[in-house]
């Protein structure tokens, strides 16, 4: 089959691994629909076993690979792990924009959007030295004016949307621009298959932790397209979800798949957005 792009070194694939460390965000924001809520401490346990225990589980196979993966992490959580965040930057990762508290973009006002924005940005450049390039939005949607608001604070790239399989310009105002997108989709998503929580109910209808072998074989058989039509895949983990002991042998398995085609460059999310942007 023809390759869709030319990526470095005569690869045939690129490969995104992406980690949203949300810690325990997302469980306060859920909770915050139920009475007493803030006391749900078993919910927001669930997201700080990620920064607690997985991230550093995820990092020592990522470097047994030679793997560098782009993290996409709320500013409240940097500024609450900050010597876990100097330590991801340190093995050579890439450090997103995740949103302040893992807030919903596509509700929130220019001013506020603007105001999550320079909050984290502020935050990363104390904890870090340095500002994010790459931005995923939390939960899955942004405002319409959201990519423009990006471009003006300096954002490269984003991996927020689902409309394609293939890394694109951004449209702004009927222009191609130089912000590109690296899409990703739900099946390539951990959280959608294997994250659960008796009360508050996650997922709401419950009926979910989904087979480890049928996640895998969803993982395989997306790259396996990926791969066959040149493109650039993008799998979207939660440290809390696949950082599990169990799952940990999932996501060691999914890269020896990987990595035994031997033409796939993994690549951060910056490496990819500047390659396409002199590309394309």
């Amino acid at each position: 089959m023809k390759k869709n792009f030319s990526w470095p070194d005569n690869s045939k694939c690129a490969v995104m691994m992406s980690f949203d460390i949300d810690g325990e965000t997302t469980w306060a924001n859920g909770n915050k629909g139920h009475k007493n809520g803030e006391n749900y401490l078993k919910s927001l346990s669930i997201g700080q076993y990620g920064p607690k225990r997985c991230v550093e589980n995820i990092l020592e196979l990522l470097t047994e690979n030679n793997i560098k993966a782009t993290f996409f992490v709320p500013g409240f959580i940097v500024e609450k792990y900050p010597q876990l965040m100097k330590k991801i930057v340190s093995y050579g990762h890439e450090i997103g924009h995740h949103g302040y508290k893992h807030e919903r973009f596509y509700d929130k006002t220019y001013e506020e959007q603007v105001e999550i924005i320079d909050k984290s940005q502020e935050i990363f450049q104390r904890v870090i030295g340095k500002k994010a390039v790459g931005f995923r939005t939390p939960s899955g949607d942004w405002a319409e004016f959201t990519p423009k608001l990006l471009i003006e604070k300096g954002f490269k790239y984003s991996s927020s949307m689902r409309g394609t399989d293939s890394p694109y310009r951004t449209i702004i105002d009927g222009s191609a621009t130089d912000f590109i997108e690296i899409p990703t989709k739900w099946e390539l998503d951990d959280y959608v298959q294997m994250a659960y929580n008796l009360f508050p109910a996650e997922p709401a209808g419950q009926g979910r932790i989904s087979g480890y072998d049928n996640v895998f074989e969803n993982f395989k058989w997306e790259f396996e397209g990926y791969y066959d039509r040149g493109l650039s895949i993008s799998y979207m983990f939660h440290p809390q979800v696949i950082g599990t002991p169990g799952r940990l042998r999932l996501l060691e398995n999914l890269i020896k798949e990987i990595k035994s085609k031997g033409d796939v460059w993994f690549a951060t999310g910056s490496e990819i957005s500047d390659w396409v942007r002199k590309t394309i």
